[in-house]
């Protein structure tokens, strides 16, 4: 009889222990836009945050989830995750964010590599977002893109290439058409709105611009190498603020370090964790950018970089 008492004592407190140990795990939900590289360099950014902070395996549950560059599929996902009893959402992407912001009301929603939270509507200002989100933006001031570009060729005619409903490619043209008067330059939107259109556009592109700007468009993501071969044959300089545009081929890049946004991040994460409100915590853009040239592609066009240049860059890929 004692030994029946003794197990049933044992199973209990081995019960309650792990009903205490569940009850101490932290489940953090976790939706990525694409696999396009910045994004899985800041999703790896953010995580490895939050497990320097103590906010790691087995402690905290991740469920990973990747919307594989769809907003119908992102949807989807932010739904699932806004039943799934979590903890906490973080968000990788624009269009990830505003699906996740869309369905994710009652627990902290923390975005990354989000280009303009306000103009996403996500976020009601940079300073609080006055709801459940806060998080870290990869934004570049255009002016600087624009003046660092001058300072490589004395552009004229700028082609940016945007795609129609991607708010960041849109954000971007905004912007840019707001300063032209200011840097004397001419803005050409050229809307892309099918991967197929591009080759025939380009054409026509290379004829009037001067420099192409690429921004954050998935139809310019996945058509970077052939724009990059058309504009380059044409001695055309090609410019981004994405850093794995550069890697990929564009000539020149003002970037935010995707990894470090993505820690960013995870260091606002880690403080509503603790017990902050996400309103509480301002939405931060990287104060330190990086200028890169690729001179493979400088090379294979046969275009001069300026020795003054070289010393503005902070980065080459040779």
């Amino acid at each position: 009889m004692k030994r029946l008492t003794y197990a049933a004592s044992l199973l209990f407190a081995i019960v309650v222990l792990f009903a205490a140990e569940a009850q101490a795990e932290k489940k953090i939900g976790v939706l990525v836009w694409s696999d396009e590289s910045r994004y899985t360099q800041a999703k790896n950014g953010a995580l490895e945050q939050l497990r320097k902070d103590g906010f790691g395996e087995p402690q905290v549950r991740y469920i990973m989830e990747n919307a594989g560059g769809n907003k119908a599929k992102a949807a989807e996902l932010a739904l699932k995750l806004s039943s799934d009893k979590l903890d906490m959402v973080i968000a990788v992407g624009t269009s990830a964010a505003i699906a996740a912001a869309k369905e994710i009301k009652n627990v902290p929603l923390i975005f990354s590599m989000v280009y303009d939270p306000v103009e996403s509507k996500i976020a009601a200002d940079w300073k609080s977002s006055g709801n459940n989100t806060t998080g870290a933006s990869p934004k570049v001031p255009m002016s600087q893109l624009i003046s660092v570009m001058k300072q490589f060729t004395p552009v004229k005619r700028l082609a940016v290439l945007y795609t129609p409903g991607e708010k960041n490619s849109e954000t971007q043209l905004k912007e840019i058409s707001g300063i032209q008067a200011e840097f004397q330059i001419k803005v050409i939107p050229v809307p892309l709105a099918r991967k197929e259109e591009v080759a025939s556009i380009l054409a026509d592109v290379v004829g009037a611009a001067d420099a192409i700007y690429l921004p954050g468009s998935s139809i310019v993501g996945s058509s970077v190498e052939a724009i990059v071969e058309t504009a380059t044959k044409a001695k055309v300089v090609t410019v981004s603020h994405l850093d794995d545009l550069v890697d990929k081929g564009v000539l020149l890049g003002v970037c935010a370090d995707p990894h470090a946004v993505g820690a960013l991040s995870g260091a606002k994460a880690v403080k509503v964790l603790k017990g902050a409100k996400p309103s509480s915590i301002p939405i931060e853009a990287l104060k330190k950018l990086e200028v890169i040239i690729n001179m493979k592609t400088a090379r294979a066009g046969k275009i001069e970089v300026p020795q003054a240049f070289l010393k503005l860059a902070t980065k080459t890929i040779e």
